[in-house]
């Protein structure tokens, strides 16, 4: 099964294309640095060079044709400013979301953030990221192609995984190790029952693929 990860050299994207490789997936990261590529490769995944700020979806449908599974992990950054939070955070997920679609890629899986909310108010920027990052998790919900989850982890951690989580609709506000997101995101795509759900993830007390399986009502 091929499953194609934008923002393929993203820090919890590298973590998800190693656990991925590791259960005999063949798994693409896009990038847009060529430079990016040893890492993918290192992790055991293919380098497809695209970048998500220009390219049409026509191009990213090609990209994904084959694929099984479709997932959006790219971020413009905490460095960024106002403007790719639009381009990065909100547009390329659109349009991943369409390429998915327009491709027949059904499952697909959004790493969103806590707090998304489109209709949230503030002008810093932050309060546009959460925006952005709201608006697009609300086009990924329209598109009927797509047997989508939307993950949205709490403040994100370097710290070793536990491998525990709470894993629930609303978990209230809270940390997780990017680790654990990775893992998260690997049992959500073996799990298709998930499909329909926006989840939040925090760290917690149950083992991830028992949280997994009893959101999908396992």
């Amino acid at each position: 099964m091929r499953i194609v990860i934008a923002g393929g050299h993203g820090r919890i994207a590298l973590r998800l294309e190693r656990l991925l490789a590791a259960r005999g997936y063949e798994v693409a990261g896009i990038i847009r640095d060529p430079a990016q590529g040893d890492a993918l490769r290192d992790a055991g995944a293919e380098p497809v060079l695209c970048d998500l700020e220009s390219a049409s979806v026509e191009h990213v449908a090609g990209i994904l044709r084959g694929a099984a599974v479709a997932v959006f992990a790219a971020g413009a950054g905490p460095g960024s400013g106002v403007d790719r939070k639009d381009t990065v955070d909100r547009g390329a997920a659109v349009l991943f979301a369409d390429a998915a679609e327009r491709a027949r890629v059904s499952r697909f899986l959004m790493v969103s953030s806590m707090g998304a909310d489109a209709r949230h108010e503030g002008d810093e920027v932050f309060d546009i990221y959460l925006r952005a990052k709201g608006e697009a998790d609300e086009h990924v919900r329209t598109r009927l192609g797509l047997e989508w989850t939307i993950l949205r982890p709490g403040s994100l951690m370097d710290d070793a995984g536990t491998g525990l989580v709470r894993l629930e609709a609303h978990t209230g506000r809270g940390s997780v190790p990017r680790d654990d997101v990775a893992a998260a995101l690997a049992e959500l795509i073996e799990t298709p029952a998930t499909a329909g759900l926006t989840l939040e993830l925090v760290s917690g007390s149950t083992p991830v693929a028992v949280a997994v399986k009893d959101v999908a009502g396992n």
